[in-house]
């Protein structure tokens, strides 16, 4: 079975999104479409705009067969791990990934994470973070002193287009890289018609601004009444779970290296605000992201143990009827531990919490913990199911 593989967080759904998929289905006329997309926290440490059923509706509406939940844990990693669980995913079935960057040349792309995953790369990091610059600074420079150009490196889609090949090579996997060229500025805060980016729109949106214009027409009716969160939203709450933490607790979590995890509590007891506390941690050598995404975990309570093993399952969030078609295809082939949710594994209580927490972020009145999580849709004649228990 043909399938084209896209790990992603439509954070919201947007223009841009939606003609890598019409591409795909041009390029791919019979092939499938599946989307591993993050849940209800997305890798740059902050809630998703919208409640995970909301996104994954919006996704089958715009032209994918099955959307999958990225572990919550892999959500919340750094780029690599962020990729390789997604590589692992969907490489037990999925014939290719398609990604967006800024450099489509996939030689290229490829060239430099076999660089990354050279045994010499190591002895040229070490030295590089020696001088005290950020990771991704001496990443680069550790490349450029083994004779790398690694210059598309300093774009973001083109750092994680690396990852998923690092991550393809790294396991064996039998998926072919697919990257197309990603155009515009993935950080432009103002929207652009042709080449929105996802930080723009969501600007829009929660400054109640007209948004509508810069996502497909069919996943506007997804978004038009949905419940907007922001980390501002949920400040209060992450502030009480950050004070109340066990000087034990601030030592387990992800990221807390090199006396971090002592610095952030530190400035959890001092500080009256997130931003006081992370302009309080932040230095040249440790990124912004990985504060937030620290903060977030000690939010969910999710440890570096946690964080570092490999999720069981990956849960399904919506699909079409060639989505259950490769559902069934991918449960066969039986590579991968779980495409469903295992219930009553451990791990199900770490994305619960997440799952109960999530409505906390919430700008409008909280609701129920996952109070969208067993709505349906429907597409055409067609039932779109985002009820779990629909796709046993």
């Amino acid at each position: 079975m043909d399938i084209t593989g896209i790990i992603c967080e439509y954070n919201p759904l947007h223009l841009g999104h939606k003609k890598q998929i019409d591409l795909l289905r041009t390029q791919f006329p019979e092939g499938g479409i599946v989307c591993l997309m993050s849940g209800n926290f997305v890798q740059r440490g902050q809630p998703a705009i919208f409640h995970k059923s909301v996104r994954a509706q919006a996704a089958i509406k715009s032209g994918a067969d099955l959307v999958l939940e990225l572990p919550v844990t892999a959500a919340l990693s750094s780029a690599e791990g962020f990729a390789s669980e997604g590589v692992r995913i969907l490489g037990s079935f999925c014939n290719r990934l398609c990604f967006g960057a800024e450099n489509a040349e996939s030689d290229q792309l490829i060239a430099v994470a076999r660089a990354l995953l050279a045994p010499e790369f190591s002895e040229h990091l070490a030295g590089a973070l020696e001088t005290g610059v950020s990771f991704p600074a001496a990443r680069q420079l550790a490349l450029e002193n083994m004779g790398v150009n690694a210059g598309i490196l300093g774009q973001p889609n083109n750092i994680l287009g690396v990852e998923y090949c690092k991550a393809i090579l790294a396991q064996n996997s039998p998926m072919t890289p697919l990257p197309i060229l990603r155009q515009g500025d993935y950080h432009d805060g103002q929207a652009d018609l042709e080449n929105p980016s996802a930080t723009a729109v969501r600007n829009l949106m929660v400054t109640r601004q007209a948004w509508d214009n810069f996502v497909p027409e069919t996943a506007r009716e997804c978004f038009i009444g949905a419940d907007v969160h922001t980390l501002a939203a949920g400040e209060r709450a992450i502030l009480t779970r950050l004070r109340t933490m066990t000087e034990e607790e601030f030592e387990a979590l992800p990221y807390g290296s090199e006396g971090l995890w002592r610095k952030l509590m530190h400035a959890v007891r001092k500080e009256a605000t997130l931003e006081g506390i992370l302009t309080a941690v932040k230095s040249k050598r440790y990124t912004r992201t990985r504060l937030d995404r620290m903060v977030m975990c000690a939010f969910l309570g999710i440890t570096k143990e946690m964080l570092e093993a490999s999720a069981p399952y990956a849960r399904v969030l919506a699909f079409n009827h060639k989505g259950r078609e490769i559902l069934k295809h991918a449960r066969q082939l039986g590579d991968f531990p779980n495409i469903g949710q295992k219930l009553g594994h451990p791990y199900e209580a770490v994305e619960n919490r997440a799952g109960t927490l999530y409505g906390l972020f919430s700008t409008g009145t909280v609701g129920a913990p996952d109070a969208e999580e067993n709505c349906r849709v429907y597409y055409g004649k067609q039932e779109i199911a985002t009820d779990l228990r629909s796709s046993q």
